[in-house]
C-alpha cells in the first residue's frame, strides 16, 4: 500500500495484480512475500521489470523500502476492487449453495470478514525487540526504536487502528504513543501481540483506560517464564475485565534435538501453560511450530 501511494503520488498508474499472467506489460511490478514456503516462479523473478522483498524471500535480511516509500501514506484504495469482488463471490456462493437471498445481517458478517481492508488505519509506530527469541525473524535490532509517528499512516475516515509494532512495551516512550493512540477517540489494538513480562501497574492502568478493539493479546512461548507470567497477568486482571489471549508456542526444540523426550515434554509443557492461564482468567491461543508434523504426538498437536 505504501509502494502504491507512492507512485500514485507520482502520477503512475497502478493496479493490484493477484497472478503473474502478462508481467512484462508494466513498467515496474513489485512482488513482496512474508512466508518462506510460499512459491514464486523463478523466471518471474528474473524479469528485468520486477522487484521482490520481504521475509520470504530473504528472511533478516530483507532490504527495507527506501524511506520515501517506507514513510508515506499508504493507498487504502488498493484493494477496493478485489474486496468488492471477493464479498460479491461470497455472497453468490452461499445464495447458490443454500437457494435464498441472503439477510442484511448475513451480507454484513460476510463484508466483517474484510474489516482490515475497508475499516483499518494499519501501520508500525515503533520497530524492534531486544528478546532475539531463536524462533523469530525479528533478530536484527537489540532494542525497540520509534519507527513513524502515527500520522504517516492514520486515516481519520476509518474507524479503528490496528498496530503492528514488535514490542511496543519495551520502547521507553511507550506512554506518548498510547496516549496519542487515545487521544484520536478510535478503537485500536495491536495485532502482534504485546510483551507481558515487562508489564507495570501504570501501562495496565493506560491500556485498559483504552478504546481498545478486541481481545488483548500477549504470548507466553515458554514454560520457563511461568513465575513472571503468573505474577504479571494477576497485575493485568486488576485493571482488565475483556478477555486476554496468550500465544502458546510450541513445537520448536530449542536445544535443536528432536528427540522423543523433547517432544514429550513439550506436550507436558503445553497443557501446564494451559492450566496457568485458565488459573489467571485466560485463554491459551495454541501457535504450533511447523516441526510439530514431524512428531510421533503430531495428532495430540492437532487436537490441542
Amino acid at each position: 500500500m505504501k509502494i502504491s501511494g507512492y507512485h500514485k503520488e507520482l502520477g503512475d498508474n497502478v493496479v493490484l495484480r493477484i497472478n503473474y499472467n502478462d508481467l512484462y506489460y508494466y513498467d515496474m511490478v513489485y512482488i513482496s512475500k512474508v512466508f518462506l514456503d510460499v512459491d514464486v516462479p523463478e523466471d518471474i523473478l528474473s524479469l528485468p521489470n520486477v522487484k521482490y522483498g520481504g521475509t520470504g524471500f530473504f528472511y533478516d535480511n530483507a532490504d527495507p523500502l527506501p524511506d520515501i516509500i517506507e514513510h508515506h501514506m499508504p493507498d487504502y484504495d488498493l484493494y477496493n476492487d478485489w474486496v468488492r469482488e471477493k464479498i460479491e463471490n461470497k455472497i453468490k456462493y452461499e445464495e447458490d449453495k443454500n437457494n435464498i437471498i441472503l439477510s442484511k445481517e448475513k451480507i454484513k458478517k460476510i463484508i466483517q470478514e474484510f474489516e482490515y481492508y475497508l475499516d483499518y488505519s494499519i501501520g508500525f509506530t515503533t520497530r524492534g525487540c531486544f528478546r532475539k527469541c531463536e524462533f523469530c525473524v525479528n533478530k536484527r535490532y537489540n532494542h525497540v526504536f520509534l519507527h513513524s509517528p502515527l500520522e504517516e499512516f492514520y486515516d481519520a475516515s476509518r474507524k479503528y487502528i490496528c498496530l503492528l509494532d514488535d514490542n511496543i512495551l519495551g520502547y521507553p516512550k511507550w506512554k506518548d504513543i498510547i496516549l496519542e493512540l487515545k487521544s484520536t477517540n478510535k478503537y485500536f489494538q495491536y495485532k502482534q501481540g504485546m510483551d507481558e513480562r515487562i508489564m507495570t501497574e501504570e501501562k495496565a492502568q493506560l491500556l485498559n483506560s483504552c478504546k481498545y478493539k478486541g481481545d488483548y493479546i500477549f504470548a507466553f512461548d515458554n514454560i520457563e517464564d511461568k513465575e513472571i507470567i503468573t505474577e504479571k497477568m494477576h497485575l493485568w486482571k486488576k485493571y482488565c475485565t475483556k478477555t486476554t489471549k496468550l500465544y502458546v508456542f510450541c513445537g520448536f526444540d530449542r536445544n535443536d534435538r528432536w528427540d522423543i523426550s523433547f517432544w514429550e515434554q513439550d506436550i507436558i509443557d503445553i497443557f501446564e501453560r494451559i492450566k496457568i492461564l485458565m488459573g489467571c482468567g485466560c485463554l491459551p491461543y495454541i501457535m504450533r511450530f511447523n516441526r510439530y508434523e514431524d512428531s510421533p504426538y503430531r495428532g495430540i498437536y492437532i487436537l490441542i
